[in-house]
């Protein structure tokens, strides 16, 4: 341990902790625009510069020594902080109020608590254009202030070099590697980038105006969904507790947006444990393109397509759950509820960035000749819905979601937390090759936000070798060992294979809230003690619920008996499954 004295208080910290951690221990806020959890110091910024014996550094990069007298907060180090942030707003638009990240913008946070007025700030603006090429995710120049904290996330955590920086100095810009547009670098659309940015230059591609344009056109029949990691995240737009499951009250809200049926995608993922349990003890018994990996996150399943071709073939068929409920809105319900499918149109509120890119995949096209769903919002985009509709979000009563669509398991709640896809369908799977049912529902060796977990689980004496990876950038190295075994014709390291392309899975999505509470320090959005809280907001649903099986549920076994037959028979098959590709990392 270190002992040190910060503004006179004095402090013990670890060794190696730096000069920005050791003071916020000591509830000392040093402000910084660059430093951010999920990510290395970069010291980029310079607004976290600190006396230390008289000479000036930066906190986030400098470690702590023994003795250190360290001072945070005087007339000089205030006025060089206001200079470089004058700086930084030289080079950044005033419009705030047509920002989508007007007020949880950490640059407009800082510029309000050091009091500096815009209008004596002379401007040189960029002229760069906004990147929108994804359609998933929007990279806007002019709002950027090379802070670093999306490049540092899109190459060093998920390892998938879709930004880069351009020129140096005061030109200096982010901007697609090799100086593309995002739509033709390998960015897999997984939205970290818009996650960790301090302000509005990336953000999550608005549906909002698209979706308000559908529910006022009396002509269709609105059908929408919510993602299991959108109940327990929500909430933190409008007050609420970190990880406060709220699915009650989202259902209420969508009604009073005008949604027509409420379904929940949670049912989707009860069928997919169906289809893919199947499809797993199918593969595993007959030793067939092992290992299988899970296909219900759109941006893992474009790194692969993009990074490693030669696994396409691991895949699990299954299309993910939201398209999954689509396909069936659209064909079964639509049949039951005497609707002409044309007249449906199906929104998915999802945490993820990459769900906007998945519904316009050439494969999504159901055996009804109509795209499966036809708009994804993120949960952001849903609060602002809620927002701009006037609801008093915390004065709705909890409502129920509509059926046959709507019921779901405990199983499928947790498809939103790393792990929760594995477990669900080894639950299935341990039925499907015994018939009997599991005793202990829970995996503990998959549990928690490690990035790669591995266990063997023994149903009835067969042992099956799994993975679990949360953070597409952990990907490679499980990757790289599978195919060094088949490479060398040994035998695989793992049968099952989970990934997740956000860290901590689908609770901490792209898409996800950036709000920051009282209990956490800066920055704004998402860290691993918000990431916990998620994960047992939904874990505790599981453990909770009636039902945790997803074989179990009424509805889906009904929609078996009535329309599909049995798990992979050939409409479940046309239905529910897709198809991948090779894509080039650079078009």
């Amino acid at each position: 341990m270190v002992k040190l004295t910060i503004d006179n208080i004095e402090v013990e910290v670890p060794a190696g902790t730096s000069i920005l951690d050791a003071a916020r221990t000591a509830q000392i806020d040093i402000p910084t625009l660059c430093k951010h959890p999920d990510v290395d110091p970069s010291a980029g910024c310079g607004m976290c510069i600190v006396k230390v014996g008289g000479r000036i550094m930066r906190s986030c990069c400098t470690p702590v020594s023994e003795g250190m007298e360290i001072v945070t907060n005087d007339a000089e180090l205030k006025e060089i902080r206001k200079t470089v942030l004058k700086l930084i707003l030289s080079n950044h638009p005033n419009d705030c109020l047509n920002c989508s990240r007007s007020g949880t913008c950490e640059l407009q946070d800082m510029t309000a608590q050091m009091g500096i007025d815009q209008n004596e700030i002379i401007k040189m603006l960029s002229s760069e254009a906004k990147d929108d090429t994804t359609k998933a995710i929007v990279l806007d120049p002019s709002k950027c202030i090379v802070c670093g904290r999306c490049v540092n996330i899109c190459q060093n955590v998920q390892n998938v070099w879709a930004l880069s920086y351009l020129h140096r100095g005061f030109v200096t810009k982010i901007t697609g590697a090799n100086d593309t547009k995002l739509a033709d670098s390998p960015c897999i659309k997984c939205g970290q980038c818009a996650a960790h940015c301090p302000t509005g230059a990336i953000t999550d591609y608005d549906n909002t105006t698209k979706v308000f344009d559908l529910l006022a056109n009396k002509d269709y029949v609105t059908v929408v969904q919510i993602a299991p990691a959108v109940r327990v995240a929500l909430g933190e737009e409008f007050g609420f507790e970190f990880g406060s499951n709220l699915t009650g009250k989202i259902y209420a809200a969508l009604r009073r947006l005008g949604f027509d049926k409420v379904f929940d995608t949670n049912f989707g993922a009860d069928l997919t444990i169906i289809e893919e349990a199947s499809e797993f003890v199918k593969r595993f018994t007959e030793n067939d393109n092992l290992p299988m990996f899970t296909s219900c996150c759109p941006a893992w399943v474009d790194y692969v397509e993009k990074y490693y071709p030669e696994n396409i073939e691991n895949f699990s068929s299954c299309k993910s759950p939201h398209e999954m409920v689509g396909a069936i809105a659209k064909t079964y319900w639509a049949s039951k509820a005497g609707i002409d499918p044309s007249k449906i149109k199906v929104v998915s509120v999802m945490p993820c960035t990459a769900k906007k890119w998945e519904i316009n995949r050439d494969e999504t096209m159901s055996s009804s000749g109509y795209q499966d769903v036809d708009e994804v919002i993120t949960t952001r985009e849903l609060a602002k819905m809620i927002k701009r509709a006037g609801i008093n979000f915390k004065a709705l009563k909890e409502e129920t979601a509509d059926n046959p669509l709507g019921e779901y398991s405990g199983a499928a709640t947790i498809f939103g937390v790393t792990g929760g896809v594995m477990t669900a369908a080894l639950r299935t799977a341990y039925f499907y090759i015994t018939g009997q049912e599991l005793g202990d529902l829970n995996f503990k060796a998959i549990e928690g936000l490690d990035s790669v977990k591995v266990a063997e689980i023994d149903i009835k004496g067969t042992k099956v070798r799994i993975a679990v990876v949360n953070g597409v950038g952990h990907a490679e190295a499980v990757l790289e060992q599978i195919n060094e075994a088949k490479a060398q014709g040994l035998e695989l390291p793992y049968h099952f294979v989970e990934v997740m392309a956000c860290p901590g899975g689908c609770i901490a999505g792209g898409g996800q809230p950036r709000v920051m509470g009282a209990t956490f320090d800066k920055p704004w959005g998402i860290n691993n003690e918000i990431r916990k809280l998620r994960s047992k907001g939904l874990n505790t649903e599981d453990s909770e619920a009636k039902n945790r099986l997803s074989h179990k549920n009424e509805s889906i076994k009904k929609l078996y008996a009535e329309y599909l037959g049995k798990p992979g028979d050939e409409k479940a098959h046309h239905l529910l499954h897709t198809k991948y590709q090779k894509r080039p990392l650079y078009k």
